[in-house]
């Protein structure tokens, strides 16, 4: 944390800075907690552009729980990073809840169920066209058919991977797979709904309410984009297997259930998120040498290369 960028957020919003801790965030970002006199905000450093990210968050929060962005400030130069400011939301990181255990069936379930149709309800934003977002405004950047674009993506990526973390043939036979399965995004290549990209038990508070769960806010919207909302259901089920036993037949029920009226399921949909997925399993592989998600994504490339894609969430 920088002085200068807090005594300048602290300074915009009309009070001061108390104390600061570091939270847990992206890889792209530093993320604080910041105790001003007037009560507790939080500040995410550096990424790109978050004059978009805040405006995909308004967005969204029409619709389902975000937090409201209190400031966005452009980076001028090497000592001042871009920033967005946020209100601070109560509640337990839903990748913790997964992993300290304890939970039961039934209310891994439960809470998978309502996860799963909140996720849903961010394909409610729907934009004309697919693509990148080029600004604050959401204009989208028409973008080729996914469906076209899967093997190429594929081949730039396999071929930036670091060496080591997946040998040639590997590389080769994921680039065959992601031409075998391609054409399953065909049926989806018109869909343009907001898609979060990111969505993943890092990016969930939860809260307990009364005897059951809510979610209580979705976090990190830098990656998203207008599209197909079923990568975001394979997102969540990427690293499934970690998850306690019922969870994953929760969400998948409660995606399904609370889809927009106006976007009907497709009948293989998880299937598609899958290859959808393939997009981002084919970039995370190429992250430095060390980055423990890269790794456990070479690890699924591997899985996929010898089993075939899932065709279930």
């Amino acid at each position: 944390m920088r002085i200068g960028e807090l005594e300048g957020i602290a300074a915009a919003l009309g009070s001061r800075v108390v104390t600061t801790s570091v939270l847990a965030g992206g890889f792209s970002h530093e993320t604080c907690l910041l105790t001003l006199a007037d009560g507790q905000v939080v500040a995410r450093f550096g990424g790109t552009d978050p004059a978009i990210e805040a405006g995909v968050m308004a967005a969204a929060r029409r619709h389902v729980p975000v937090p409201d962005v209190l400031l966005v400030t452009p980076g001028e130069d090497e000592s001042v990073r871009p920033a967005m400011v946020i209100e601070y939301v109560d509640g337990d990181a839903l990748s913790g809840v997964l992993a300290k255990g304890g939970l039961s069936r039934v209310e891994a379930c439960e809470l998978g169920a309502e996860v799963g149709r909140v996720v849903a309800e961010v394909a409610v934003v729907a934009f004309d066209r697919r693509g990148f977002f080029l600004d604050g405004d959401l204009t989208v950047k028409e973008e080729d058919p996914w469906s076209q674009q899967l093997v190429e993506v594929a081949e730039a990526c396999m071929a930036a991977v670091p060496e080591g973390r997946l040998d040639g043939g590997t590389r080769r036979a994921w680039v065959e797979l992601c031409a075998a399965h391609s054409s399953a995004l065909e049926g989806v290549d018109g869909h343009t709904r907001l898609v979060h990209a990111d969505i993943n038990p890092k990016n969930i508070l939860v809260s307990r309410v009364g005897g059951g769960w809510r979610v209580a806010a979705l976090l990190d919207w830098e990656f998203s984009y207008s599209g197909c909302p079923y990568g975001d259901a394979a997102n969540m089920a990427r690293f499934g297997d970690d998850y306690p036993a019922g969870f994953l037949d929760g969400f998948r029920a409660g995606f399904a259930e609370q889809q927009p009226a106006d976007l009907a399921l497709v009948e293989d949909w998880a299937y598609v998120g899958r290859v959808l997925d393939m997009f981002a399993l084919s970039d995370l592989v190429t992250r430095p040498v060390g980055h423990a998600v890269a790794d456990q994504v070479a690890e699924q490339v591997r899985r996929w290369v010898g089993r075939g894609v899932p065709d279930r969430v």
